[in-house]
């Protein structure tokens, strides 16, 4: 169900503890931390907690949630002290969605190409 936590799910246990993540932020909502296949410099995922299996999805179901996860990717940019960065939502496997759990990357500390992949 929507929302619930998956047993099957990475970015659940993450959420849940039973899986280590370099945690950088933390609210009663999302949990940021570090990717472990950093594609920049600085490479942070911020995800809700509540389990939904796309950016897509969130929006629809949870649109507060949805913000609260966005409202996060700037507040890790700060904290991080990027000038610029990119946000990106991969909603798909034909988009490189491999965790089904809705999630932004935060990437910086690079100059990105247009257009991307």
């Amino acid at each position: 169900m929507a929302g619930e936590p998956q047993d099957d799910c990475l970015f659940c246990k993450i959420v849940a503890g039973t899986i280590p993540a370099t945690i950088v932020r933390e609210t009663d909502t999302t949990v940021a931390f570090r990717d472990i296949n950093p594609q920049a410099p600085t490479h942070i995922l911020v995800i809700p907690k509540a389990h939904y299996k796309n950016a897509a999805v969130l929006g629809a179901e949870e649109p507060q949630l949805a913000a609260d996860v966005l409202a996060e990717t700037q507040a890790v940019a700060d904290e991080e002290k990027l000038e610029s960065y990119r946000t990106v939502f991969n909603t798909g496997s034909g988009a490189g969605q491999t965790v089904w759990h809705a999630h932004a990357h935060v990437l910086g500390g690079r100059g990105m190409q247009w257009p991307p992949g």
